[in-house]
């Protein structure tokens, strides 16, 4: 079933996206074995229930990359984007996992 966002709504979710594109592109080209992120909200409890799912391609490359504290870089990364963006997130690892397509996150988050 999808719901239809209303204007204010519309440009909310528009702005996470392009917050979360410019980190997704940049991660793509610094850390070895990312390949995309996605991201849940439910605008009615934003940006509380907002999940942004960092996906990697393999689970070596993800624990490759967690063992270097990349994982926290994204984290990082991911908070400040919003933040320019206005959107404010009190504890960013609250927010953001991590996944593989190894693991079958592309069934998962794109169903």
């Amino acid at each position: 079933m999808t719901t239809r966002m209303n204007k204010t709504t519309k440009k909310l979710d528009n702005n996470v996206i392009k917050a979360l594109t410019l980190v997704c592109d940049s991660a793509k080209e610094d850390i070895d074995g990312f390949v995309w992120l996605t991201h849940t909200a439910d605008y009615s409890r934003f940006p509380g229930s907002l999940r942004v799912i960092c996906v990697f391609a393999s689970d070596a490359q993800l624990i490759a990359a967690q063992a270097q504290g990349l994982d926290q870089r994204l984290i990082k990364d991911i908070q400040q984007s919003l933040f320019t963006a206005g959107i404010l997130l009190k504890n960013a690892k609250q927010h953001v996992t991590f996944d593989s397509e190894e693991s079958g996150a592309e069934a998962r988050w794109l169903s």
